[in-house]
């Protein structure tokens, strides 16, 4: 028998190039998902056990939110269905006295309290926790060791490998954490450049709505406004398939939810479908969500919410944080593409009003210096009637379209896309509107000073026969073109509407 010399090393044990091979690997993956799965597949490899399951823990809510497993089928993990609440049995005394546990049998034990319909028998039982710094991140379990009983050599061994998992989950949060915080501020520069370039107000909400749902792995992204009523109403929504009825569906006054959402607080929920807090007819399509604030300055533009399905994973607290980062970002974006829209309304009214003065002091002035001469010529010549009645049609033609361009000055005058409050805007938006149909624009004329001395009974009927008046030119064959004369004379308002049909129609009122 050779002797060894008290120099040599001892061999290694049996299983220790397998350890190190399993904490090697363990550590050679990124990505959080990848590097938990390929945790439990090593530590069920390196003890025997015939399945394993690594169950992410929850700090906030103190129960299991995701279980990585292996040994079981995907039709197996389809019968067992739900996760374990992480309270009853001996998960939950993991979660409650997060220390490393052996057993024999389970079923034995005091805490066991049965397992799912659909769940493969289970005896033996190795667990032991996963710390990230000093963090619980989860806890392994590993069942049914092949040959026998688990040993305290493969405790050993998975205390090891845990301690190594905590290593190498806590550099992929990192990774993972560093990623989702860039694609949200990429997410955020893309939602202000979209802003900026001058989408309308409805494109914009709906392009925030849109960005954060896919940022967010929401089912959907909604932005709510407040409403006259004192409620708040889904006014912009974006989900995987068809909105369906979201737009549109309202948070009625007295809610809950809805102090907190109208003080510019963000709401969290657990679950869409059966917190109490939720009251819209929509809330049963959804698990946890979030609800964010959309302020910048004091200023709360609305609120942003982000359901996910129901049995979704939960929001985690990084979730939330950047969710909100982006919507403080969205906000401002907002309240800078708004105050921009405002700035080119301006530049727009003010050109329109240069031009309007333009037209008065220049144009019009010299049409009317032009009328006023030819009314004197053809004073003058009133022995020719051929030449007077000429230089009649002439004054009469200056006259209209004196009348036109004042007309025309009027309606540079009104705010851009402002409804007209004013009985002249109103009249020229109802030809206006008729110009569509029949294919041109009517001509208007003003006689006096219909915005004063019209009354708004009046002015409900005159545009109501001037309607009438134009339905009917426009069913008339061959009219190519409508005169409108408005005036206010001392003894009530009078609506004159004359087209060029065959032979030609005179429209009064009253």
């Amino acid at each position: 028998m050779p002797i060894m010399d008290a120099d040599e090393p001892a061999e290694p044990a049996p299983r220790l190039p397998a350890l190190l091979e399993a904490v090697l690997s363990v550590g050679s993956d990124l990505e959080l998902r990848a590097t938990l799965q390929h945790i439990v597949d090593s530590a069920a490899e390196l003890t025997g056990a015939r399945y394993g399951a690594l169950g992410v823990v929850d700090p906030e809510r103190h129960r299991v939110t995701e279980l990585f497993t292996t040994g079981l089928t995907e039709a197996e993990r389809e019968r067992i269905g739900r996760l374990p609440d992480g309270h009853s049995g001996v998960i939950g005394l993991l979660l409650e006295d997060p220390r490393p546990l052996r057993l024999d049998d389970l079923t034995s034990h005091p805490r066991s309290s049965g397992v799912p319909e659909g769940h493969p028998a289970m005896r033996s039982f190795l667990g032991a926790p996963i710390r990230v710094h000093t963090e619980v991140f989860g806890d392994l379990y590993l069942t049914e060791k092949r040959g026998g009983p688990f040993t305290d050599e493969d405790l050993a061994l998975l205390r090891v490998l845990a301690s190594q998992a905590g290593i190498a989950i806590g550099n992929a949060r990192l990774y993972e954490t560093a990623r989702q915080r860039e694609r949200w501020i990429e997410g955020a520069a893309a939602v202000t450049t979209a802003l900026l370039t001058g989408e309308p107000a409805e494109g914009a909400l709906r392009t925030v709505a849109e960005q954060a749902r896919l940022l967010a792995d929401a089912s959907a992204g909604v932005v709510l406004q407040p409403t006259e009523e004192g409620g708040m109403e889904i006014v912009a929504a974006s989900t995987v398939g068809d909105p369906g009825d979201l737009v549109g569906t309202t948070i009625a006054p007295g809610s809950d939810v809805l102090a907190q959402l109208l003080g510019g607080e963000p709401v969290f929920v657990e679950d869409s479908a059966t917190d109490p807090r939720m009251t819209t007819h929509v809330r049963s399509r959804y698990g946890p969500s979030m609800m964010l604030p959309l302020q910048s300055g004091g200023q709360l533009i609305g609120t942003l919410a982000l359901p996910r399905r129901r049995g979704g994973r939960p929001y985690t607290a990084v979730d939330r944080l950047l969710a909100s980062q982006f919507a403080s970002q969205a906000a401002l974006a907002l309240v800078l593409a708004d105050a921009r829209h405002n700035r080119e309304r301006l530049a727009v009214y003010e050109d329109r009003d240069r031009i309007a003065r333009d037209l008065h002091d220049l144009v019009v002035q010299r049409l009317f210096a032009t009328e006023m001469m030819l009314e004197s010529t053809r004073r003058r010549a009133a022995e020719s009637s051929a030449e007077n009645t000429l230089l009649g049609r002439a004054v009469d033609e200056l006259d209209s379209t004196i009348q036109e361009v004042r007309t025309a000055i009027f309606a540079l005058q009104q705010p851009p896309a402002d409804a007209p409050t004013s009985f002249r805007g109103r009249v020229l938006r109802e030809t206006g509107g008729a110009a569509v149909l029949l294919g041109f624009p009517p001509s208007v004329h003003f006689s006096g000073a219909v915005d004063t001395l019209i009354g708004e009974a009046d002015a409900d009927r005159l545009l109501a026969a001037l309607r009438g008046a134009l339905a009917a030119a426009h069913r008339r064959p061959g009219v190519t073109a409508i005169t409108v004369g408005v005036s206010a004379p001392p003894d009530g308002p009078r609506l004159t509407v004359t087209d060029d049909a065959e032979p030609p129609t005179t429209v009064t009122w009253p």
